[in-house]
């Protein structure tokens, strides 16, 4: 049977209407999902917006981006029981200690949110520079006697990285038990014959959410971006810091690569060999307790520290409200650096209201981050902070990475949360809650040392930016909370 012209024109013109009609069907049913999980409405609008006017493009974006895991559970809850028996810190009745009732209210909600102890006699010291950290790290693992447990989004196998697997397989063949996790799009990167060298010298070594076929759609978006470090169950590193040459050589011509990282000795540790147990056994799939047991270092002091995780699995945005708790309490000042600023719609409000009741409020980000998108839709959002009385500063000397927030100089949060939508939503991340006086003005002190290589935002200059940045900012803003 032979079709003529007019047949095939036919055909044709069906084809095209079932497939239309395909498609519709298949946008529809994303938009529902969008709306039945309840999501953030400027979020979903976004998710909306893409699907039905970037045909195509916008549903690839929803399926690798788009889904939500709030409230899936990752380990059964018999493996958590047995994980929190074994990785309890010890308990601190807050009700016999000289508190602030706002710090009262931080310490309460965290516990909350995930079962986060507030504890004290702990040792805490600060790094700026990514030599000083790597330093003090590299010399901590070449002392380690008994174990090492390390969790990095970004582990390369550059210089800096060479130098700590090199360590980690000398200590390895000295019988230490060494377990490394590394996020598999933060780390892809790195040769795999550098995993594979640790991993034949007897180092446990796995990434996290590997993506690969068929798990590609559901693994892509969700990353850990922990950077965590237990050597001997006695010393913790915790910041922004992962394991890369640009934390110590900068970005090359001159410019710096700033961030923030902690070590820590004290009860809190014990919280981070928890929060790494939990990563672990999601891995491995089975109820396994690493063999690691904390020590207990006889520090004895006031030092209240508690440490807060968060992730897209969680049945809140811990991150996010622990932050809103936290500038809602503020009565003097807020202090934030972070590399990208993309608020929450609650969150960008709060700092507004709280500019507009007199809190002198100050945040800090780099003038020319490592992405350009990012940078306009960060942006984007200046405008209203400046029209509030938001003082906002850009740090000229190269890549801002430190995320931390100062509260009335009395409260500290700082990690490896970001202040954006990704970090609140789609990360895996962990920050530290510091309720200590005397670490709190240093961290101050260093905000203001970072602030004499900024550039303040005057608002006068601002309005006058070239009307095709503002274009793109609209843009980038209108996307940002997919970003």
């Amino acid at each position: 049977m032979t079709l003529n012209l007019g047949d095939s024109i036919l055909i044709d013109k069906w084809l095209l209407i079932v497939l239309t009609l395909a498609y519709a069907a298949i946008i529809v049913a994303a938009v529902i999902v969008v709306l039945r999980e309840n999501r953030n409405p400027i979020r979903a609008l976004s998710w909306i917006i893409a699907l039905v006017f970037l045909p195509g493009v916008g549903l690839v974006f929803f399926i690798f981006f788009g889904r939500s895991l709030r409230g899936l559970q990752l380990l059964t809850r018999h493996s958590k029981r047995k994980i929190m028996h074994k990785h309890s810190p010890r308990r601190v009745n807050i009700n016999n200690l000289q508190l602030l009732p706002d710090h009262r209210s931080i310490i309460k909600l965290s516990h909350s949110l995930c079962h986060s102890p507030f504890t004290i006699n702990n040792e805490i010291e600060i790094f700026t520079s990514g030599k000083e950290k790597f330093d003090r790290f590299k010399e901590d693992l070449r002392k380690a006697k008994h174990s090492i447990l390390l969790q990095y989004y970004i582990f390369l196998d550059d210089e800096i990285g060479q130098e700590v697997a090199d360590i980690l397989i000398e200590r390895a063949k000295a019988g230490l038990n060494i377990k490394v996790m590394y996020d598999h799009v933060g780390s892809f990167s790195a040769n795999n014959s550098f995993f594979k060298r640790m991993q034949q010298a007897g180092i446990a070594t796995h990434p996290f959410f590997r993506v690969n076929f068929p798990q590609l759609a559901n693994r892509l978006n969700w990353r850990n971006h922990r950077k965590l470090a237990i050597i001997d169950g006695e010393i913790g590193y915790i910041g922004g810091m992962n394991i890369a040459d640009r934390y110590v050589k900068g970005l090359g011509k001159g410019k710096v690569w700033r961030d923030t990282h902690f070590r820590i000795k004290g009860d809190v540790v014990e919280s981070l060999i928890y929060s790494f147990a939990i990563d672990w056994n999601f891995l491995k799939k089975e109820p396994y307790v690493p063999e690691v047991k904390p020590v207990h270092t006889g520090i004895q002091n006031d030092c209240g520290v508690q440490l807060l995780t968060g992730g897209p699995t969680e049945r809140w945005n811990n991150l996010a409200l622990l932050f809103l708790r936290a500038i809602a309490s503020a009565k003097k000042s807020i202090l934030i650096q972070t590399p990208y600023f993309l608020p929450t719609d609650s969150l960008h409000n709060a700092l507004q209201a709280a500019a507009l009741a007199k809190v002198d409020v100050r945040i800090m980000i780099p003038d020319h981050p490592d992405s350009r998108l990012l940078r306009y839709a960060s942006f984007s959002y200046v405008t209203q902070c400046l029209k509030a009385g938001v003082k906002v500063y850009l740090y000229e000397p190269g890549m801002l990475h430190s995320k931390v927030m100062i509260i009335d100089d009395a409260f500290v949060t700082s990690g490896s949360t970001n202040f954006d939508f990704r970090s609140f939503e789609n990360n895996f991340e962990s920050n530290l809650l510091i309720y200590d006086q005397s670490v709190n003005r240093q961290m101050r002190d260093i905000f203001f040392d970072d602030l004499k290589q900024c550039r303040k935002v005057n608002i006068e200059k601002w309005r006058k930016r070239p009307i095709g940045q503002r274009i793109l900012e609209s843009i980038f803003r209108l996307v940002s909370p997919i970003l």
